[in-house]
């Protein structure tokens, strides 16, 4: 535990050994207790890499209260019942659109034009969205990109990815609602 306050000490102070150190120590269990938690390698990795690159990135201003391990594990606990929650409500999300594709085959049928008009509202509600976050929009739903592609092609974080999704999901759903409230 003193080894951990020292190296989280010379970590604060700009030390990149030390935070090779602490990455190449705790990298291996942090990632298996992921992995636990997810059921996917690539998602703990997604998860501890961008961990590691906050703890970097916000060194100065970090503050732990209890042990090194503790703060870390409880981090990824948190970042892992994330990914979670936003992969059961992604699944969710698109057993619905599956439902609404499946059910518009006949052009004629009242279920496809229903589908028509929700792909017009979703056209519509893209077109005043930023652009950045209509690419990472179309990138995720149609070109089935992960978030860590996207973040790599667009040279931005996982996170600013994610936020940028459930931005444009955000949005899209208050259009239809709106548009559904006004039938």
């Amino acid at each position: 535990m003193i080894n951990d306050l020292l190296l989280i000490k010379k970590v604060k102070e700009g030390d990149i050994k030390a935070f090779e150190i602490l990455f190449r120590k705790y990298y291996p269990p942090l990632s298996y207790y992921a992995v636990t938690i997810t059921g996917s390698s690539d998602a703990a990795e997604d998860i501890i890499q961008d961990l590691f690159y906050v703890l970097w990135r916000e060194r100065e201003r970090i503050q732990i209260l209890s042990s090194l391990k503790s703060y870390l594990y409880n981090a990824v606990r948190n970042r892992s019942l994330q990914y979670c929650e936003r992969r059961k409500l992604d699944e969710r999300y698109r057993g619905s659109n599956l439902n609404i594709s499946s059910q518009a085959t006949e052009p004629d049928s009242l279920n496809g034009i229903e589908y028509r008009e929700l792909e017009q509202i979703i056209k519509k509600s893209l077109e005043r969205m930023p652009s950045r976050r209509v690419e990472i929009f179309r990138m995720h739903r149609f070109g089935n990109q992960k978030y860590r592609e996207i973040a790599q092609a667009l040279s931005v974080s996982v996170k600013t990815v994610e936020a940028e999704m459930t931005k444009a999901l955000k949005e899209i759903r208050k259009e239809i609602e709106l548009h559904t409230s006004i039938l």
